[in-house]
């Protein structure tokens, strides 16, 4: 997995024993308080005594349950212990449990996720600097413009998470190198990765992005919203906290420029959509519920959402689909993945021959409760539950009326068989019968197992992407005449 928690500068020594810079190895900033049962093993021997330096306190890793403080994905916790080390290399390891308060497993708390990381270290290695920030493009980044004047191709900064969680450039900087680069003029953002202010966005840090935007020539489609349900573990918080939670985000999506905010299908419910219907109207945006994965318009919880939006009939409330609700396969890369960490060969042949099967779907849960999931990819292989559909282009019919924009999610780029371009494709000749006119975001995944380089990666999907559109749109255009 990319999302390391322990750099190649994490270990120092100190005056009184070592100190270890602890990495999030998440998608988003979380609450300190999220960080639970913290150990620490130096070659092979656990850390008696841990403590967690929060300024200039020291905290126990069981103490944070009390902090209210907020743990900024680019940076490193300070974990100090009291053993003094020779110099040298190290194996370090580390486990501790990660509460993500704006997803949950069940009505009772939201998901508590385990993690290990064992690498290593090379005592008071030299600190890893950060990058000089980019000088701004000569030319306006070039919008992909070859699959419609009406539809708009953009980035996602999800894109190049790994890259932000290594620190080695500001995360804002990131994000508007994706338009100085040249690689999209329009792209989204994601507020849990890029302000250290987040969940309450500053004014002052929202303003600068926007300006640093606007000297390259770029723009802001969307911004990646979230609620997080739960103050705790066991508190969950009311709807007047959830909307108050929310509400920052919406007003630097405003700040920015951005068209619209994102939350998932269903998280935000009618009376909150109702509560933000006014703000959403005076501020200019509008607000995206995204379907994606095995989510499909008929499925109960699904269904009800979108019964919701349609309910409300206000063009400032839309939906958004992922289109990795419609694999027609698995990514090669990570069905390599799966056989190389030992998941048995019989069933990643069925995973790369037979995944629209409804029969596959049973042996992949059956599987699961065997307990026989190597845990090095116990969390990959939760994809196959979650964040992979087997839906069809055609499944989308009865609700493109209330879409608004799509990502485009791409895992690696083995396009064989059309498994990439080929859901693009008919979604170009779909979009081209309805007259949709909204943004169509690339969007890559596949930096849960790949290491390949962000930036690459965006450009050869936006070029693949754009001529399977105009492909799919020429189909309509060829058949009406």
């Amino acid at each position: 997995m990319t999302l390391t928690a322990l750099r190649d500068d994490a270990l120092t020594s100190t005056t009184g024993g070592f100190s270890l810079r602890l990495g999030l190895p998440w998608i988003r900033s979380l609450p300190l308080a999220s960080l639970q049962g913290l150990t620490v093993t130096i070659d092979d021997e656990p850390v008696a005594s841990i403590v967690i330096m929060i300024g200039d306190r020291a905290v126990a890793p069981s103490g944070l349950r009390d902090e209210s403080g907020w743990w900024f994905l680019q940076d490193h916790l300070d974990v100090r212990g009291g053993r003094m080390l020779l110099p040298g290399a190290h194996t370090v390891a580390v486990s501790f449990r990660l509460v993500v308060p704006y997803l949950q497993t069940g009505p009772d708390g939201p998901l508590a996720l385990p993690f290990r990381d064992e690498r290593s270290l090379v005592l008071d290695s030299p600190p890893v600097g950060r990058a000089e920030k980019p000088s701004p493009a000569v030319e306006p980044a070039r919008q992909q413009d070859e699959a419609s004047t009406t539809w708009t191709l953009a980035a996602s900064a999800f894109n190049w998470t790994p890259t932000v969680i290594r620190g080695e450039r500001e995360a804002t900087d990131i994000a508007v190198g994706i338009v100085a680069d040249g690689i999209a003029r329009v792209i989204e953002l994601e507020p849990g990765q890029l302000w250290r202010s987040f969940p309450v966005v500053d004014d002052a840090e929202a303003d600068a992005l926007r300006r640093d935007l606007d000297a390259v020539g770029g723009e802001v489609s969307i911004v990646g919203g979230s609620i997080d349900d739960w103050l705790s573990p066991t508190l969950r918080r009311s709807e007047a906290e959830r909307l108050a939670f929310l509400l920052p985000q919406v007003h630097a999506a405003h700040r920015v420029g951005a068209a619209g905010i994102r939350l998932p299908i269903g998280q935000a419910g009618e009376p909150l959509l109702r509560r933000l219907l006014p703000i959403l109207h005076e501020l200019d945006l509008t607000l995206f519920e995204e379907i994606q994965g095995q989510q499909t318009p008929d499925s109960p919880a699904t269904a009800a959402a979108i019964d919701v939006i349609a309910g409300l009939d206000d063009p400032r409330i839309r939906l958004l689909v992922d289109i990795s609700m419609l694999m027609p396969a698995l990514p090669p890369s990570y069905l390599d993945r799966l056989a190389a960490a030992g998941v048995p060969a019989a069933l990643v042949t069925r995973l790369r021959e037979e995944w629209r099967d409804p029969a596959t779907a049973g042996a992949v849960v059956e599987f699961l409760r065997s307990g026989g999931v190597p845990p090095a990819v116990h969390t990959m292989y939760m994809n196959l539950l979650v964040r992979f559909g087997r839906s069809e282009t055609a499944d989308l019919r009865g609700v493109l009326p209330l879409v608004g924009a799509f990502h485009l999610k791409f895992w690696d780029l083995d396009d064989t068989d059309g498994r990439v371009s080929a859901p693009i494709r008919d979604l170009g000749a779909v979009l081209t019968r309805t007259g949709f006119t909204g943004t169509l975001c690339s969007e890559w995944g596949g930096h849960e197992w790949l290491a390949d380089d962000p930036a690459d990666m965006t450009r050869r999907h936006l070029t693949l992407a754009a001529t399977a559109l105009a492909a799919g749109a020429a189909s309509v255009t060829a058949r009406s005449v």
